[in-house]
């Protein structure tokens, strides 16, 4: 049953992220910081862990799941080591993901030889 509620939970984002860029026009860029600050705003009013309890791998990997990341990141670090903490604190729980993304952008320029 967990793997349904992935399914939909996953599906539903993409279709809100779709739905954006059909109806409202807005860009691909665009879209990716709508579903992102979406993401921090649910993570900062607490409804971002319990979606994730919830639906596992269905909320935890779109791209809402950064926004929840940097905020998280940032609220604990906050709590431990006061307000320098909530600088630290988005690098702390992102940089992985951040680091992939460069390294792996970089690869696939490599190979794919990218025009612009």
């Amino acid at each position: 049953m967990q793997f349904l509620w992935a399914f939909i939970v996953g599906g539903l984002i993409c279709v809100i992220g779709q739905l954006l860029m059909d109806g409202v026009k807005l860009t691909p860029a665009h879209t990716m910081s709508t579903l992102v600050v979406a993401g921090a705003v649910a993570d900062a009013v607490g409804l971002y862990d319990p979606l994730v309890k919830f639906a596992g791998a269905g909320a935890s990997i779109p791209i809402t799941s950064f926004g929840n990341s940097l905020v998280h990141g940032a609220l604990t670090e906050l709590e431990k080591e006061g307000w320098i903490g909530v600088i630290t604190g988005i690098f702390d729980l992102t940089a992985a993901g951040i680091s992939s993304a460069i390294i792996f952008s970089f690869l696939a320029a490599l190979v794919v030889r990218p025009k612009g």
